[in-house]
């Protein structure tokens, strides 16, 4: 038996699945970009998506939710200058297709057809990031009920203390398919799995939450028993240690931030002020500042959509562009912004492979893949110990960030108090309150341990969802701002 080339095998996957059951073929893809790219557009594209997926929770001892949905359907999109002119159908007919075409190419202030040379079709070079399989298939339904009523027995048999577990697991399958009006078709197969682990301790009536998870690009034999324990031991020893855990103390003061799951707040407090729309609009904090140094020395943060199996990668984004690694920050020099095609034609540089969208319903923007900080020289034990008087946060809850300001606000899921160097006591309720172009400048020591986090997070922007990974080393921030309790 011959092999197929990757990249060709899941272009024949998308369109057994989204174009043969339907009549529908290249010609027809070719035909209805032909009559949006007639009316004077400056871009045009087509894209369809399949994706089914199924999730499975557990609470109290049982399984309280199964889900299982499958969507599909095609976004059709027309570009002029800056606007952008959208619609989208579940219906994958030759005549909602067409339909949409007419609706979209509508945009162009110049109007009436216009005969236009159809381009050759041409397949865009793709990476071969993680398997083209379906992981919901990979685990029968008995051993997915299995897997969670083992996090729970894990759980509980971990200390007497844990009097609640709550256990998810989600899986989902999805194709994608895009045709572009310069010729560009490509296509992704993409799986996603994903478990999570909560548990509720108690102690002389005082709760406390832990939780913990990971997942990937893969298939659900990826959750061994050395991996799910893992996440148990991880969530049951945060929900302890927070019982013990006092007011945070308030004021501005040295803060280190821990390795992996910590790079949210380099996530959200830089990484999207580096999104190309942002920049080409002059809202972010980043602003024109290509070349200039915006971080201490030893800060160098990419975007990178080709690490193999993450949660953030992908083969191609969603315009059909190959994903790269990007370098946005340089020994503290601002190299470069994050792209999608529209507003790298703006201002006039290439994308970046990073246009991406929730589904075939939503426009495409600049989005981060697996957005994190390079490792320094320091270890961490080195860099608490340098720690006179301050805080050191190695796990974060939610946060939110203003871009033009670039000022954001993020909640230490797990914190510790540190004297001396000596780690004193774990705190509560500290919140860390600054700005991302000035924390950056405040970094003062680099850990050697570079890490990423577990395949867990899920970005938010402009109301559309997508998976992402985040990443750094320890870090020593300088005069950071934390509100606290106490």
């Amino acid at each position: 038996m011959i092999a197929r080339e990757p990249t060709l095998a899941r272009l024949a996957s998308a369109q057994s699945l989204l174009l043969d059951p339907y009549g529908l073929n290249t010609s027809h893809l070719q035909r209805a970009l032909g009559e949006i790219m007639s009316y004077g557009v400056d871009d045009a594209d087509l894209y369809f998506q399949y994706t089914r997926s199924e999730g499975w929770s557990l609470e109290e001892g049982i399984v309280k939710t199964g889900s299982f949905s499958i969507d599909q359907g095609v976004g059709v999109r027309a570009v002029s200058g800056e606007k952008t002119a959208f619609a989208y159908s579940d219906d994958l007919s030759w005549n909602s297709l067409i339909d949409a075409a007419h609706t979209v190419r509508s945009i162009s202030a110049q109007g009436q057809g216009r005969k236009v040379r159809t381009p050759a079709t041409r397949v865009s070079k793709s990476r071969s990031l993680y398997p083209g399989l379906d992981p919901i298939g990979t685990l029968d339904s008995t051993a997915k009920v299995a897997l969670l009523e083992k996090v729970e027995r894990l759980a509980k048999a971990k200390d007497p203390r844990v009097v609640q577990v709550m256990a998810g697991l989600a899986s989902e399958y999805d194709v994608v398919l895009v045709a572009r009006a310069d010729g560009t078709m490509a296509a992704d197969v993409r799986p996603l799995i994903r478990l999570s682990v909560t548990v509720i301790a108690e102690q002389k009536g005082r709760r406390e939450v832990g939780s913990s998870g990971g997942g990937g690009r893969f298939g659900l034999a990826y959750f061994d028993d050395e991996l799910v324990q893992s996440y148990v031991d991880e969530a049951v020893s945060s929900a302890l240690t927070n019982l013990d855990a006092r007011p945070a103390p308030a004021g501005e003061m040295v803060v280190v931030l821990g390795p992996g799951w910590p790079g949210v707040l380099l996530h959200e407090a830089v990484g999207h002020g580096l999104e190309g729309d942002f920049n080409r609009k002059g809202s972010s904090a980043f602003s024109g500042r290509i070349g200039q140094r915006v971080a201490a020395k030893g800060v160098t943060v990419l975007d990178d959509g080709t690490m193999a199996d993450r949660r953030g990668s992908l083969n191609v984004d969603d315009e059909g562009c190959p994903t790269q690694k990007n370098v946005l920050i340089e020994d503290g020099i601002l190299r470069g912004y994050i792209q999608d095609a529209m507003n790298a034609r703006l201002m006039g540089v290439k994308p970046t492979g990073n246009g991406r969208r929730e589904s075939y319903a939503h426009v495409p923007m600049p989005r981060m893949t697996n957005t994190y900080m390079l490792g320094g020289d320091k270890t961490p034990e080195e860099i608490v110990a340098s720690i006179k008087k301050g805080l050191y946060a190695t796990n974060f809850g939610g946060g939110q960030v203003d871009i033009t300001s670039g000022k954001f606000v993020f909640s230490a899921s797990q914190a510790y108090w540190v004297e001396n160097g000596q780690i004193q006591y774990p705190v509560k309720g500290a919140t860390l309150v600054g700005s991302g172009p000035e924390s950056l400048k405040k970094i003062s020591m680099i850990g050697n341990d570079m890490r990423l986090d577990s395949g867990v997070g899920t970005c938010g922007k402009e109301g559309q969802s997508v998976p992402v990974g985040v990443g750094q080393p320890t870090l020593r921030i300088d005069g950071l701002t934390v509100g606290g309790t106490a």
